[in-house]
């Protein structure tokens, strides 16, 4: 069993690395921008969650999971060179939902913020 701040330096180190290989030597054309928001690891390190966002409506969205999924070998044979860890943990790739998550809820304040009227600070809308 790993040691938890051994498992989130672990969990850190994969997300930059992966960030790397993925924007400098990955050739999908599916992958185009996507961003790595969160890495989980186990603590055997044997398996590693990925959480992605990326732009576009659903369809790109498969294409890009579907892009992630067939390179997951290839990145996780890059990630064994440059990791200095005994095993590479396998590599699962889930979108993030809460970026959107955030966005929405952000426009729906906005949204109840500008239904209030102007008016003095003791009324409430």
């Amino acid at each position: 069993m790993a040691n938890p701040q051994r498992q989130r330096r672990i969990a850190d180190q994969i997300q930059r690395e992966l960030a790397d290989i993925i924007r400098l030597e990955l050739k999908d054309p599916r992958v185009g921008m996507i961003t790595l928001t969160d890495v989980e690891v186990t603590s055997d390190l044997a398996h590693a969650k990925v959480f992605y966002t990326s732009l576009g409506d659903e369809t790109a969205r498969g294409l890009v999971e579907a892009g992630l999924r067939r390179a997951a070998g290839f990145l996780r044979s890059m990630l064994g060179k440059k990791l200095n860890t005994r095993n590479t943990p396998e590599l699962h790739f889930i979108f993030d939902t809460s970026v959107e998550s955030g966005i929405r809820i952000s426009r729906l304040i906005d949204e109840a913020l500008s239904d209030c009227p102007v008016s003095p600070p003791k009324t409430k809308c």
